[in-house]
């Protein structure tokens, strides 16, 4: 055991310790037919590389009766996935398998894997309805002709974790907060850089710290913001989806392709050609001459490129809402207001000088309402640019505040619920031209239907919008 401490040790070699057990303290096994479908997916994805490495295991290691016990402290979750892949194979291919080597590795782990499993009690339901529906997914997974006994052979032998022995269960408990925290949980955003970065290909190591540079001179608190507050709500409201909470359980929103590794698919090649088209026109000699630079044209509702146009796109949309809610805020910016270099009208200008400058605005649920007006005009600039912007903001106003009008209390799921009622970013999504989203039909607001408080000003732009009667 003390050769285990420390130690990156392959799947087959980790199912087949002795004694392994889930300490009854343990929470419940939580990982659904999602986690094991990414798991499954990463196997194909990294198969030819040497190897893949999993995360980390800590083990708290006691004695029972005399028998010496190893306690899974962290990594619980993917040691149970594994051994329920492990239990499918050789449940559907044991007796199929044709390569030897591969077939004896599995009969090596039959017995621990069965002992393991026998010996496992779980208190919560939650865990064995997962249990259950992971193990059939892992059967169908298995059964599958395109895994392959190479597959497996990568599972078993280059597939790895880095395994940590602790003898006092307090240590390792203080272990596992500074393996998985190090002060603070990790933040959605610091899941996508591991991804993306881990998605250059070969050909653009050389590549990697050029594009991150941006992403690294940024706080951490200000990514946060970038992913949770804009590029999160707009993606997924534009999809009719609630946009709530940016969590890790969300950061599959912003993975999309691999260009060097998706099949050839008729809807990748829009993005393939730009892709190819970009980098040639930038990396032609002319551009030495003209100084000319082609940015790749990046729209917020799109298929994410994976790699290095994930972290431009990052750039490309950080800068470009900075712009956008820089000039909005700018308390002391002369009229006429500038957003991305275009005039705006003197009633939108009067908006944004109002929303800047009404005593409630700092209030909770304002803010709510603010955050959903911003990311509406963010959508409706990626999609049209400047065009009819002034209209369009007196057209986000009406139908953003009009919620803040009829709520005596705005909560996240208040301004949620109004944006998939009324789906101004569906109707953008799906617009032509401008006329699409100016020409939408608002209704005016009623006296007797207002409920929110200390919003005389909003309420004088209604009036004069002749939305109120």
């Amino acid at each position: 055991m003390d050769k285990l401490d420390k130690q990156i040790t392959s799947v087959k070699a980790l199912l087949a310790l002795p004694n392994l057990t889930i300490p009854a303290y343990q929470r419940p096994y939580k990982w659904t037919q999602t986690n094991l479908t990414d798991l499954l997916s990463d196997l194909r994805v990294y198969r030819d590389k040497s190897a893949y490495r999993l995360g980390a295991v800590v083990f708290h290691r006691h004695s029972d009766n005399e028998v010496e016990q190893l306690d899974i402290v962290d990594g619980q979750q993917r040691t149970l996935t594994l051994v329920l892949l492990v239990k499918a194979l050789i449940e559907e291919r044991l007796d199929k398998l044709k390569r030897q080597d591969v077939k004896q590795d599995l009969i090596d782990l039959e017995g621990s894997v069965t002992e393991f499993l026998k010996c496992q009690h779980f208190s919560s339901d939650i865990s064995y309805r997962n249990l259950h529906q992971n193990y059939m997914a892992a059967k169908r997974a298995v059964s599958r002709s395109d895994f392959t006994e190479a597959d497996i052979e990568f599972l078993l032998k280059r597939c790895e974790v880095v395994t940590f022995v602790l003898d006092d269960v307090s240590e390792a408990f203080q272990f596992f907060d500074s393996q998985n925290a190090r002060g603070r949980d990790l933040d959605p955003h610091d899941l996508l850089k591991a991804f993306h970065l881990r998605e250059f290909p070969q050909s653009e190591n050389h590549l990697k710290a050029q594009s991150v540079s941006h992403w690294e001179s940024l706080e951490s608190k200000k990514l946060a913001g970038l992913f949770a507050n804009y590029l999160f709500r707009i993606r997924n409201w534009a999809q009719g989806k609630s946009a709530q909470h940016f969590s890790k359980a969300q950061v599959g929103l912003f993975k999309g392709v691999n260009l060097e590794k998706v099949g050839l698919y008729p809807y990748v090649e829009p993005l393939r050609i730009s892709h190819h088209f970009v980098d040639d026109y930038n990396g032609q000699y002319h551009r030495h001459i003209d100084h000319q630079h082609m940015t790749f044209p990046f729209h917020l509702d799109q298929m994410v490129i994976n790699g290095r146009r994930f972290f431009e796109m990052t750039t490309y949309y950080q800068q470009k809402i900075e712009g956008i809610v820089n000039a909005e805020y700018d308390e002391n910016n002369p009229k006429p207001i500038r957003i991305l270099n275009h005039e705006l009208d003197d009633a939108a200008c009067n908006i944004l000088r109002v929303l800047n400058s009404y005593p409630s605005r700092t209030r909770t649920g304002d803010g709510y309402i603010r955050t959903m007006f911003d990311c509406a005009v963010i959508f409706y600039l990626d999609k049209f640019g400047a065009h009819n912007l002034s209209q369009a903001i007196e057209k986000l106003f009406v139908w953003a505040y009009s919620c803040r009008l009829k709520m005596q209390v705005v909560q996240l799921a208040t301004m949620d619920n109004h944006v998939l009622g009324h789906n101004v970013f569906e109707r953008i999504k799906q617009a032509v031209q401008p006329s699409d989203v100016l020409n939408w039909s608002l209704e005016t607001i009623k006296a007797a239907d207002c409920k929110g408080t200390k919003l005389a000003e909003i309420t004088t732009l209604f009036q004069e919008m002749k939305f109120y009667e």
